[in-house]
């Protein structure tokens, strides 16, 4: 470290967390930077970030705003910020997390390096098998709507650096360059899309949420990711009088419970009676929980409440294999499985941890059969016949059982 400097900040800090924004890859900001082009003389432009940073002259430039479909067919807008930018927020996020982390509660999993989104499905399963009543729950635009000085506040009682609460709140304030190119100001929330949002939407949650549920109603075991959470409860009485609070408690903190997407369940089981106006069933990240057949260690059938891939996941899956087939458009069936497998292997990683049959059922058997009919486009000999054309996916599937992750993994053609 140089003598001289406001904030002590290491090159080696910038070096590292440049290193991580280069890993990531992703697009450019509002600057028209690309990775490719900041990486041509990166010595010159971290020197010039890390002295900015070092000396308190640091201000970010304003986020680009890129509208992503959602599944609802709306549109959910991603702030992205420069590479330069980037590079910042992760050497803030590198000092930051140390602080904050310990503090976290074990069901808080959303964008943490030790939890998974997995970890809560399999603990939400767990619980639902000994609780009953469920709340389902989701946060209108909570990267939106997090009030900037409560959070700061927060971020004060954990970071003594007094860099980080300059940067943070600069970060925060930061503008957005909207699609119609006119420049929004902003007076609350953390861009999604920004290295450092996760974090400190974590946090902010972390007081409003997890220790709000922890110390108002503690048997009643939670599982959050981000804005997604379950509440377990042993009463439908109990159930509608935790989701009565946990909406006046985040309108206290600037934030509603979506009407549409959160609801009391009753996780069913064998023959249970049910009241009519009463669901039994729920989403939650990407996994439908519901009553299903399920068979026991000793090897005997019953009717359980457990996860499975839901029907919308499935979908897009099956579009995006859809898509992918269609763009690459090549009769090379070993550049097919490479352009196919990363999208295969996340999804059946991810879907096939629970139930792995409907994941086959409503994904994987969708994958086979388009290869199948990709056969009977680029070969002459199975042209238009459905038949021959799985007789020699069968045989290509066979001699080489590797070439696609789900042959890989024994769900061959049927």
């Amino acid at each position: 470290m140089k003598e001289g400097k406001t904030f002590q900040i290491s090159q080696n800090e910038v070096l590292n967390a440049y290193k991580v924004v280069k890993a990531n890859k992703g697009a450019g900001g509002i600057d028209g930077i690309e990775l490719e082009k900041f990486d041509a003389n990166w010595k010159d432009r971290l020197y010039v970030l890390w002295n900015r940073m070092s000396s308190g002259s640091y201000f970010p430039k304003p986020v680009r705003g890129v509208e992503i479909p959602k599944k609802s067919g709306k549109k959910r807008l991603l702030g992205l910020p420069t590479i330069e930018d980037r590079v910042a927020q992760t050497v803030i996020r590198n000092r930051l997390e140390p602080c904050v982390e310990p503090i976290f509660l074990s069901d808080s999993y959303g964008y943490r390096s030790n939890k998974s989104a997995l970890d809560a499905i399999g603990t939400a399963r767990n619980r639902c098998f000994r609780m009953k009543w469920v709340i389902e729950f989701d946060i209108v635009g909570l990267f939106d709507n997090i009030e900037h000085d409560r959070l700061m506040k927060m971020v004060k009682m954990h970071c003594q650096d007094k860099w980080m609460h300059l940067y943070i709140e600069r970060c925060l304030k930061t503008p957005i360059f909207m699609p119609d190119k006119t420049l929004k100001e902003r007076n609350a929330g953390t861009p999604q899309g920004g290295v450092i949002s996760p974090v400190l939407a974590n946090l902010f949650m972390h007081y409003v949420f997890d220790m709000w549920m922890t110390k108002k109603f503690p048997n009643c075991p939670w599982e959050r990711y981000a804005d997604d959470g379950i509440i377990h409860c042993t009463t439908r009485k109990q159930a509608e009088f935790v989701l009565d609070m946990l909406k006046e408690q985040m309108l206290r903190n600037g934030l509603l419970i979506h009407p549409d997407k959160s609801k009391i369940v009753f996780c069913r089981r064998n023959n249970e009676s049910v009241p009519e106006d009463v669901d039994t069933s729920f989403i939650f990240l990407g996994y439908c929980f519901r009553p299903r057949l399920v068979k026991s260690e000793q090897g005997i059938y019953f009717m359980g409440f457990t996860p499975a891939v839901s029907i919308d996941a499935a979908r897009v899956f099956r579009e995006k294999i859809k898509e992918t087939m269609r763009k690459v458009s090549t009769t090379d069936i070993v550049l097919l499985s490479q352009v196919l497998n990363p999208i295969i292997r996340g999804w059946m990683n991810y879907f096939c941890k629970f139930t792995p049959s409907e994941a086959f059922q409503k994904g994987i058997n969708f994958v086979n059969q388009k290869l199948v009919r990709w056969l009977m486009k680029s070969r002459k000999k199975v042209k238009r016949r459905y038949s021959k054309a799985l007789i020699l996916l069968n045989r290509i599937a066979i001699s080489n059982p590797k070439l696609f992750y789900q042959w890989q993994v024994g769900y061959m053609p049927m």
